[in-house]
């Protein structure tokens, strides 16, 4: 049977489509080729005023009261339609905390009324957009970055690695570079310490900074950066920096983005740290940790998502990272790899996840393997994530009510 028999060109305005991200949520139909809004996974305290991050709660509370705000903002400003009895998938990652999809679940079910709820794994949802079922799916995404294998269609837990080397830290690198020598001009022509200027480093404005100004150097500049930076080498050794540019704050201020600043930040993606690891090591150690036959078809088929793979220069950098460590005697003698491959999504790699969700959304089977309102009212909670059929839960009931 082909892989996508059964499937539904065109819009489906029953099924919603949801990726709720660490930094930005992804929305739309399915059967669509992309979101209908792609917006930060923040909130608004409407007593207080704070704007907060949803992954950031402190009790199931604050998370309900979080999803029932950013899910009303998604159905009723964007989708422009009743939620009630409709279908959704939501794209989630393998390591999504319990408590989250419990809570997520509770809202969507028992305040919004929805019919059905298929949760999917997001890096097998990667691989679909492909119209295959084998690869290496890489996720830099805002706080770590993930690799999962995933062979026949089912990722290999007992491979999966994740470093805290994605977004956020570049972010870091910019803010803690700009606080150490970054001025910022007033329109009175003075120039200002960045420490001394309120809100001049939030986190929107350091991922725009990250967006417009900065990029992934050449393996040799990278090296040769990492020497100084990391292994005290001479800094006479630096590579001219590019040229710096002026980043346009509010009220006509104006903060230089040093050329250093723009190469060097993004080096946090490929810096070995204590444990010898960076996002190329973590796709070699995970490589290593998958059966010995499956290697070379995994190798040959990484598929990167996430939006930090978007910076310019990521993919040249991270082949060259690869192939550089691969010839190192720890990975040669144990991997026997050394060609390595990319696979181009048809997609942003920001929403290749959500785009691989919108294709199963459409399918005729979708209903089949999604948890009904009933089911889920009648046990209280989700199922595991590896037996959603309808079948395994009507089973289950059967057994309890003996």
């Amino acid at each position: 049977m082909s892989l996508f028999e059964g499937l539904s060109y065109g819009s489906n305005k029953n099924v919603y489509i949801i990726d709720i991200g660490a930094a930005y949520t992804k929305c739309g139909l399915a059967g669509e080729t992309g979101p209908r809004c792609i917006i930060p996974s923040t909130v608004k305290n409407s007593r207080t005023g704070i704007v907060s991050r949803i992954w950031d709660y402190s009790s199931a509370a604050e998370l309900q009261e979080s999803l029932k705000e950013l899910l009303s903002v998604l159905i009723f400003r964007y989708l422009l339609m009743s939620p009630k009895d409709k279908r959704v998938v939501v794209v989630e990652s393998l390591l999504c905390p319990t408590d989250f999809r419990e809570c997520l679940a509770r809202v969507l079910f028992r305040h919004f009324e929805v019919g059905c709820v298929l949760f999917a794994p997001g890096h097998v949802l990667s691989l679909l957009t492909l119209g295959t079922t084998c690869g290496m799916v890489v996720d830099v995404g805002y706080k770590e970055t993930l690799a999962v294998p995933v062979y026949e269609g089912i990722p290999i837990l007992v491979a999966w690695q994740s470093v805290p080397a994605a977004g956020k830290a570049i972010h870091s690198r910019i803010k803690s570079q700009l606080l150490d020598g970054g001025v910022v001009k007033t329109s009175q022509h003075q120039d200002q310490p960045v420490a001394s200027v309120p809100d001049s480093l939030s986190e929107e404005i350091l991922e725009d900074i990250k967006v417009r100004c900065c990029f992934v150097t050449d393996f040799s500049r990278g090296q040769a950066i990492q020497d100084v930076v990391l292994r005290g080498a001479d800094a006479n050794k630096l590579p001219s920096p590019p040229p710096a540019v002026e980043y346009p704050l509010d009220g006509g201020r104006i903060v230089t983005v040093s050329g250093k600043i723009r190469e060097h930040s993004c080096e946090v993606l490929f810096e070995l740290d204590d444990d010898e690891c960076s996002v190329a090591a973590s796709i070699l150690d995970s490589l290593l940790l998958c059966p010995i036959d499956t290697r070379r078809e995994l190798a040959e088929s990484i598929v990167v998502v996430g939006g930090t793979a978007m910076t310019p220069g990521f993919y040249h950098r991270l082949k060259r990272e690869l192939d550089t460590l691969a010839a190192k005697p720890s990975y040669k003698e144990t991997l026997g790899i050394g060609t390595f491959k990319f696979l181009k999504a048809p997609a942003r790699e920001n929403y290749t996840a959500w785009l691989g969700g919108a294709m199963v959304g459409a399918l005729e089977t979708l209903p089949s393997k999604s948890l009904s309102r009933d089911a889920y009212l009648q046990r209280g909670r989700l199922p595991d994530w590896c037996c959603l059929d309808q079948e395994t839960w009507a089973d289950d009931r059967t057994a309890q009510r003996r």
